[in-house]
């Protein structure tokens, strides 16, 4: 082999290892808005070298999660500081979300899936925990198994894009409010919709499902951080 490959600056899963690390610690309030975050610490905390902080950390800053620490540039202790949440956004994302997650839920009922069933229990006992990483984790992993029952592999690629921030939102509404008693019923509803091929009925109970978490949040959001943005009206969500 005559050409040769520059070598990589650190193994990739690393980076990844550190990235969902820190994106736990943004996600369940650890880390909150306002937060200084520097390569150096965070290194040191994790037992790890500086470079895939950095590339983890560059993510982050990519996906709006930390931005630019005030302070002169190019000072080595300057970091970058946990984001705000800014419910303008998430009004944003839940409304784009809504519409992936109806299109998941109808594609996934002409086909009559079967959902796990070990998801819901596992929901419900998420739920009646204190574990709020077990409750995001449970609620993402219901939502992904209807993606992946749609057939469709973008709705899953394309609704990703947007989970760090909708986790970091459910995060901040679990640790001030409590989870909606009825959210794993209509988990369980949603199911039965899908494996009995009720296109129209699980179009409905999606939606709303969707704008209810989207206005819970927002008013959570908007009570319980005074940084956020005024939310921009969002069409249909339920009072």
């Amino acid at each position: 082999m005559n050409s040769s490959l520059p070598q990589l600056p650190t193994a990739p899963d690393l980076v990844e290892l550190v990235y969902r690390r820190l994106l736990d610690a943004i996600s369940d309030g650890s880390m909150p808005p306002g937060m200084r975050l520097t390569q150096e610490e965070v290194a040191e905390q994790l037992a790890v070298s500086r470079q895939p902080v950095l590339q983890a950390l560059r993510q982050l800053k990519n996906e709006g999660l930390v931005q630019d620490a005030p302070g002169q540039h190019g000072h080595k202790g300057r970091g970058v500081l946990v984001s705000p949440l800014d419910t303008v956004r998430i009004a944003h994302i839940y409304q784009v979300r809504g519409a992936l997650d109806a299109l998941a839920a109808q594609l996934a009922a002409q086909r009559q899936v079967t959902i796990d069933p070990a998801l819901i229990r596992q929901g419900r006992l998420a739920a009646a925990s204190t574990d709020i990483g077990a409750m995001m984790n449970a609620d993402m992993a219901f939502h992904r198994a209807i993606y992946q029952a749609s057939g469709n592999p973008l709705i899953e690629a394309s609704s990703l894009l947007h989970w760090a921030h909708i986790r970091r939102a459910m995060g901040e509404s679990l640790r001030h409010g409590s989870l909606r008693a009825a959210v794993w019923d209509e988990h369980a509803a949603i199911a039965d919709a899908i494996a009995a091929g009720d296109i129209a009925g699980v179009t409905a109970l999606t939606t709303r499902h969707c704008e209810q978490a989207s206005a819970n949040l927002q008013r959570l959001l908007a009570r319980n951080t005074p940084t956020a943005a005024t939310p921009t009206p969002v069409n249909s969500v339920v009072p």
